[in-house]
């Protein structure tokens, strides 16, 4: 309890950067100690991530923050990454985020291009480099395209100096065995008389929105090796970094094929809860029962509790949908067609619940928006971020688009740029495209003449917007279609709006339509 009280505290103090700049000097003063090797070096001051992505950079930034005697260096083969993280703009939006950079930039945290020197150098190297699912070939669509992480593990083998001892901890989700490849790869490199390697699995679990706040107050940190004299050393040192901060019993060692699996499951395992939630969602509008009360009412179990119990459109993200078909195709390579079939179920649910609220959509407007103007209010997967992958906001876009509405998109995080990207369609022309979406400056110019307002995000703002003047600048009869539990139904319908929530009881004007188009 006082840890999570401590971790609380610290994370309000990041985000007022006067104050923060406090806590740094207070931080660096009893965290001056260097830490102690215990593999085979003197002292462990360097440490370099490959990868300067979503996960290698704040996780390094954290690192380097907490431990100011260890320097750390994020290098990338993307030179305009690298830029813009030595910019005062950030190539990743995360609260708090950016007070950490620039408290440790310049002292003991370098962004840099300049990768073979770093990794040289470094006693500890984390891989954390894109592992995009394959979009062709064997496992298209399910397998782990690593290309990048081939790539990445060369670069650390061609880079380390002979008689040099290493640790290479893997960072990107990745499949199950992927630590025993690099092992095989490095020793190869090696021919026997090179570097000494030693392969780490410690895979992050951090939140999109919420990551700085995680990674100074992780649930746990979890670091698979091998059982052997050299592997029980490197995760001893690689412990070491993490206990300057997270107590004792919060770093938890398995094999690294555990930890590995543990990475996928544990998505594969929230993304199940979202899908389930959503399913249920489908009856309650079917009997008129209010998902909210029943999700309340189950989430006071103990067994079951109440994390990601919320009903909405879908989940989204980079990890959710490619962790599970991860976890399904290596059910499927390992003899286990049922176990696949189970997983692969999980994301089926996810599109059916994104093609069901569009489906809603059409219905409830006649069965048809084509020249209509429907409102989108939120475009990244959940609020906090601007991240837009996975999101179901583009695929209900798309859809729309697809029966020839025109879309007006608002979103404070997301560029215009993105969202035309997203919404493109190969079928159209640019042209013809670019008239079908717009992209407003605000929620009030996206619902301006709009027959229809979609919520698809849950951008806090959208909860206190006064409905009244969107209702007064809309076409007659307006709807709003709530995919994320946003609005007070009972409040905007008191104002005029046809609503449908999901899994609420429906609204009497959509009870004699059908639910398909």
């Amino acid at each position: 309890m006082v840890y999570l009280k401590s971790c609380t505290h610290l994370y309000t103090i990041l985000l007022a950067y006067s104050l923060f700049k406090i806590l740094v000097l207070q931080d660096c003063e009893q965290s001056s100690r260097q830490v102690k090797c215990t593999h085979g070096q003197a002292a462990m001051v360097k440490i370099c991530c490959i990868g300067s992505g979503y996960v290698g950079g704040p996780s390094m930034a954290v690192i380097a923050l907490k431990c100011p005697a260890i320097e750390v260096a994020v290098v990338d083969v993307s030179r305009p990454r690298i830029d813009a993280w030595n910019s005062d703009r950030l190539p990743v939006l995360e609260p708090g985020l950016d007070a950490v950079v620039r408290a440790c930039r310049g002292r003991n945290l370098s962004f840099s291009a300049d990768v073979d020197r770093h990794v040289a150098d470094a006693d500890i190297v984390f891989v954390s480099v894109n592992t995009p699912t394959k979009a062709r070939g064997l496992g298209a669509g399910r397998a782990a395209d690593l290309a990048y992480w081939e790539s990445a593990a060369r670069v650390v083998a061609a880079a380390s100096r002979s008689g040099k001892n290493k640790i290479v901890v893997e960072k990107s989700a990745v499949p199950v065995r992927t630590a025993e490849a690099m092992e095989r790869m490095l020793l190869a490199h090696s021919g026997g008389g090179g570097a000494t390697f030693q392969v780490l699995s410690n895979p992050e679990f951090f939140s999109e929105g919420t990551a700085v706040r995680d990674l100074l107050c992780p649930d746990r940190v979890l670091i698979g090796g091998r059982d052997t004299d050299a592997g029980r050393s490197a995760v001893r040192a690689l412990r070491d970094v993490y206990a300057h901060w997270v107590p004792e019993d919060r770093i938890v060692t398995t094999s690294l094929c555990s930890a590995e699996l543990s990475k996928l499951a544990a998505n594969a395992l929230l993304a199940q809860r979202v899908s389930s939630v959503n399913a249920i969602s489908a009856l309650c509008e079917a009997t008129g029962a209010d998902v909210s009360d029943v999700a309340r009412a189950v989430g006071w179990d103990d067994r079951v509790g109440d994390g990601f119990l919320n009903a909405g459109v879908g989940f989204g993200g980079s990890s959710f949908q490619k962790d599970v078909l991860r976890l399904a195709y290596a059910c499927e390579c390992n003899g286990l067609p049922e176990a696949a079939d189970y997983w692969r179920q999980v994301v089926a649910v996810n599109e059916y619940q994104k093609s069901r609220f569009v489906r809603r959509v059409v219905s409830s407007m006649f069965s048809t928006v084509a020249g209509k103007k429907v409102a989108v209010l939120g475009f990244a997967f959940k609020k906090g971020v601007g991240d837009t992958r996975e999101s179901p906001a583009v695929d209900v876009c798309r859809g729309l688009l697809g029966d020839r509405a025109h879309v007006s998109v608002y979103d404070p995080a997301v560029s215009e740029k993105q969202i035309r990207r997203d919404t493109a369609s190969p079928a159209a022309a640019k042209a013809q495209a670019h008239q079908q979406v717009l992209v407003a400056r605000d929620a009030y110019e996206a619902a301006e003449g709009a027959h229809g307002l979609c919520v698809l995000t849950d951008w806090d703002e959208f909860r206190t917007l006064d409905y009244r003047r969107i209702f007064d600048g809309m076409q007659r009869p307006a709807f709003v279609f709530d995919g994320r539990g946003v609005v007070d139904v009972g409040k905007v319908r008191e104002i005029g709006f046809v609503v449908y929530s999901v899994g609420k009881p429906l609204d009497p004007w959509l009870k004699g339509l059908p639910a398909v188009a």
